[in-house]
């Protein structure tokens, strides 16, 4: 009954509402902010490697690889191939556009939660949607719902997603018993995780900043080697993707189940572009202008779903092993690397799930700790962090054996409440956002490193930093 009740709600609110939402937002951004994915991207690889001043504070890169560790997850193994298995090989091209799109999204919430961010007692810097919901609409309880919905998609949804898409890819195994093997596995996860949780937000920095970018590159490699093994079939794929893709029958004769659909869903649920959770990251970083954040995030939606979701939809699609309902997640990825890689596919993508999986628990619990700070209006008590921790790791536990569909559905309905409240508020404040951009854009013309002082919009509110 329960499973039914939220399937029903996710596949309204996927076939209708925030489908416009979220393409109408993204087409608004990118118009107003004139095509920056385009305009502004070498700024944004510039922006990765800057320093902060203070060498204590939190970079943009590290403040991108803890973003990118959330984002970056077993949706690009699992997720990508369950859109390909439901609604063809179109699904790939959907998913592009909603993360070329959503990129100018993640520009405006990033760069709004630089400019509302708090400073802690620390001299540290941290923020989000709750943040800048209060500060510019002075409502409180509309910013304590969002927080609400995000630990409760992020600590609970995703993270027992996560948890398994992770033992599912044991499966091929002969070692793997259906019905003790889920428990184990995520036994062993939920301790792990729950050890780097208790050494705090400092220690998941050091741990997702060191692993994230060895992950994605030796996972592109990988994928690059499958393409090029399978050069052959590379024509012919790119030809179905474009046919699947505009095969206007099939999209609005079973929307839910569509290419476009099931593009758009998975590519939401990948790169997360405006639904409010990449700011948490951002809101830590020490820059010197906040667009340069902002600009920094955009660069984690092209990475998330322009590099690494493209490379698990080209090895698969590449293989010659044809997608299929039975299939979806994990069976197809590890059937089309067996096919090119022989008995070495499956263990890469076993390993590949675990970094995956481990770096997108991490990433998801560094967003609670801002959260939970806003709702008490301090730093937590240390025994109230660690229970919650605890409690955090036992969802792990439980979602390994949990019913996929039940967990996908779920994640989808708690993070369409999050895109429903985070949508209409960036929108609300926007032009607060595109004043910073011209500010940005104003220094660069006049060869200035950018620095940004609040007075310089006309900003009124009273803000922690930008004096």
């Amino acid at each position: 009954m329960f499973q039914t009740i939220i399937s029903t709600i996710s596949s309204f609110m996927y076939s209708k509402l925030l489908v416009i939402i979220l393409i109408g937002a993204g087409v608004y951004f990118t118009v107003r902010t004139r095509f920056p994915q385009v305009r502004l991207f070498k700024r944004a690889c510039g922006s990765v490697m800057e320093k902060p001043e203070d060498k204590e504070a939190i970079s943009s890169f590290q403040a991108l690889m803890v973003s990118t560790a959330s984002r970056v997850g077993t949706g690009n193994i699992v997720g990508v191939s369950s859109a390909i298995c439901i609604g063809g090989f179109g699904s790939v091209f959907w998913m592009w556009v909603i993360a070329i799109i959503g990129s100018a999204s993640a520009l405006i919430e990033s760069t709004l939660a630089q400019i509302y961010k708090k400073r802690g007692e620390d001299g540290s810097c941290y923020g989000g949607p709750a943040y800048y919901i209060e500060a510019a609409l002075h409502c409180r309880p509309l910013a304590i719902v969002f927080c609400v919905a995000m630990i409760l998609t992020y600590a609970f949804g995703f993270n027992m997603l996560a948890s398994y898409n992770l033992q599912s890819t044991f499966s091929v195994f002969s070692s793997y018993n259906a019905e003790m093997s889920p428990w184990i596995i995520g036994g062993i996860l939920a301790v792990l995780t729950g050890w780097c949780l208790l050494g705090g937000g400092s220690r998941i920095v050091k741990v997702t900043s060191r692993v994230v970018p060895v992950m994605g590159i030796a996972y592109i490699g990988i994928s690059l080697l499958v393409v090029i093994i399978n050069i052959q079939n590379v024509p012919a794929m790119f030809v179905r993707i474009f046919e699947e893709a505009f095969d206007f029958r099939a999209i609005f004769g079973a929307f839910s189940g569509s290419a476009m659909m099931q593009g758009i869903r998975r590519g939401l649920y990948s790169n997360e572009a405006g639904i409010g959770s990449a700011p948490n990251a951002s809101a830590s970083a020490n820059v010197s202008h906040p667009v340069k954040q902002g600009l920094v995030q955009m660069l984690s939606v092209f990475i998330d779903t322009l590099l690494l979701c493209t490379a698990t939809a080209m090895m698969c699609m590449s293989s010659g092993i044809d997608p299929a309902k039975e299939l979806q997640g994990a069976p197809w990825v590890q059937a089309s690397l067996q096919e090119s890689l022989g008995s070495f596919g499956p263990v890469f993508i076993t390993v590949a799930m675990v970094f995956f999986a481990f770096t997108t628990l991490l990433g998801n619990c560094f967003y609670c700790d801002n959260l939970l700070i806003y709702i008490h209006k301090k730093q937590p008590g240390k025994a109230f962090m660690k229970g919650f921790r605890l409690v955090s790791a036992l969802a792990i536990f439980l979602g390994a054996g949990m019913e996929m569909s039940l967990l996908w559905d779920l994640s989808d309905v708690l993070m369409g409440v999050m895109a429903l409240i985070n949508i209409p508020v960036i929108l609300i404040l926007s032009g607060i956002a595109f004043k910073a951009v011209q500010d940005y854009e104003a220094q660069l013309k006049k060869g200035l490193n950018p620095v940004f002082k609040s007075a310089d919009i006309g900003l009124s509110q009273k803000t922690d930093f930008w004096r």
